[in-house]
């Protein structure tokens, strides 16, 4: 339906989902009063594990507060240095900065978005200490290959997940592959908890740390064990996180859905579709095409055909200015070609859940009809 044929009405990019089961699950913690780090918190790390293999889980205030707390708990600082890739949010080096380490930036596979094992390698130093692969648009990293570099450098690695909910290679899931995983549920991701995160590891060890740091340092009250924060999750947060991780399985499949149908119509030659690897499971955060040419042209058509869209990300974390400049200082220059063309190119399109088969053709005939650009 469009409200004129010349202005229909907008499909956004993302369409988070809050139904009457999270509202009455938020109205039933706050009647109980118990609100803030209680069973609802203990209920969803529980659920999640089954997620990540049946991994420890820390739940936290956001994806962010996740891998800055896993850094702090690996003891990583002054000195060290980690690799990441730079087609990214920036909260994946902003993290390194705080702990007091290094980011060093590695380019990406151009078919994945992820990062390139091969430059991976060549960018570990004997100062080199974790690597954070991004299972970037929902893509699962190339594990298979990066945790035997790790492996062979004695390294952490810490995955950034925050993308890939229900993300796998090999059967694995994203998740259970590292040191620890790292999850984000913001509203526009595949699932939310209005805002959270969660941590996932193999490491009793870490995951009590974790939940220390969380928590001003203390497992019993004033008892204050190490130095800590507060990142904690609210059990509000948390019940809505446990309505839509139930909802989970069947989005994820609605959204593997859509990316199948828009791949087989958007039929524009010009246009690069995304890709999977082989057995990868992707997770479909995002349906990520490549444009030639003029992109700012190809959002604006595709915002006049009523199609929302996005770019992630227009500026590589490298070239971001507290990163750029300090770098620029000490000398430091990356050749990252892969991630510069990635970030000149890429406009991720509708896929979520919520999405109508009407809607789906409007979206793939307005990606076919910026050929007129080309």
């Amino acid at each position: 339906m469009t409200t004129s044929s010349r202005h229909p009405i907008p499909i956004p990019a993302a369409r988070p989902v809050i139904d009457e089961e999270e509202i009455e699950a938020a109205v039933r913690v706050l009647r109980s009063g118990r609100v803030v780090q209680g069973p609802e918190v203990a209920a969803f790390e529980e659920g999640f594990s089954e997620l990540v293999d049946g991994r420890h889980c820390v739940a936290v205030n956001s994806g962010t507060s996740a891998l800055y707390l896993v850094l702090l708990a690996l003891g990583l600082g002054r000195g060290d240095e980690v690799v990441v890739p730079s087609f990214s949010f920036a909260a994946t080096a902003n993290v390194v900065r705080l702990a007091g380490a290094e980011p060093v930036f590695a380019d990406i596979d151009p078919a994945s978005y992820c990062l390139d094992p091969a430059a991976v390698e060549a960018a570990i130093t004997p100062r080199t200490a974790a690597i954070i692969p991004v299972h970037l648009y929902g893509h699962p990293a190339a594990m298979d290959r990066i945790m035997p570099i790790a492996a062979a450098h004695g390294l952490a690695v810490v995955e950034d997940a925050c993308q890939a909910h229900a993300a796998a290679l090999h059967g694995t899931p994203v998740g259970a592959f590292g040191t620890a995983g790292t999850f984000s549920f913001y509203p526009t991701k595949n699932m939310h908890s209005l805002e959270g995160g969660m941590v996932s590891t193999a490491d009793a060890g870490l995951a009590r740390t974790l939940r220390l740091l969380r928590n001003q340092g203390m497992e019993q009250r004033y008892a204050n064990e190490i130095i800590g924060v507060n990142m904690r999750l609210t059990d509000v947060a948390a019940a809505v996180g446990r309505v839509q991780l139930a909802k989970l399985p069947a989005w994820t499949e609605r959204r593997i859905a859509n990316t199948a149908y828009l791949s087989e119509h958007i039929t524009s030659p010009r246009v690069v579709k995304p890709s999977v690897a082989k057995g990868a499971r992707h997770s479909c955060h995002q349906y990520t095409i490549r444009v030639p040419g003029d992109r700012e042209a190809a959002v604006a058509r595709l915002a006049d055909a009523g199609v929302g869209s996005a770019v992630y990300y227009p500026t590589p974390i490298h070239r971001l200015k507290p990163f750029w400049e300090p770098d620029q200082l000490a000398g430091r220059r990356w050749e990252l070609p892969e991630t510069e063309r990635a970030a000149a190119e890429v406009v991720s399109l509708p896929v979520h859940p919520s999405l109508t088969r009407p809607e789906l053709a409007r979206i793939a005939a307005a990606v076919n009809a910026l050929g007129e650009l080309w």
